[in-house]
């Protein structure tokens, strides 16, 4: 079973909900805005993905270019960042048993597969 963690109002989101539709049906979604993520659920998807935190956060938004950016943190203190912040969190991300991808562009669930 797959999840994905999704943001209705974002179109990126949107497009990956739609191709992972397009490929299985055996997924949850998740609305992360409206039910956050748990540190462990963060500390998955950097497992997963093997990445970086501050690579899942989205850097065009306000208040990462207002408050954080040029700014050096510790993995720990980006996680709280993003617990604090969910819309910072990259979308949607796609979470599978092993593996776990940023998909956008929505193509980038085929690792999953």
């Amino acid at each position: 079973m797959l999840k994905i963690f999704h943001n209705p109002r974002c179109k990126h989101s949107r497009a990956g909900l739609d191709y992972l539709k397009s490929k299985t049906d055996n997924y949850n979604i998740r609305e992360y805005l409206k039910e956050p993520l748990t540190k462990e659920e963060i500390q998955e998807i950097l497992l997963k993905t093997n990445l970086q935190p501050i690579d899942i956060v989205r850097k065009q938004e306000d208040y990462f270019k207002k408050n954080l950016k040029e700014k050096n943190f510790n993995k720990d203190e980006w996680i709280k960042i993003i617990l604090e912040n969910p819309k910072l969190l990259q979308r949607p991300i796609v979470v599978g048993k092993l593996k776990a991808v940023i998909a956008n562009p929505p193509q980038n669930i085929d690792r999953l597969f």
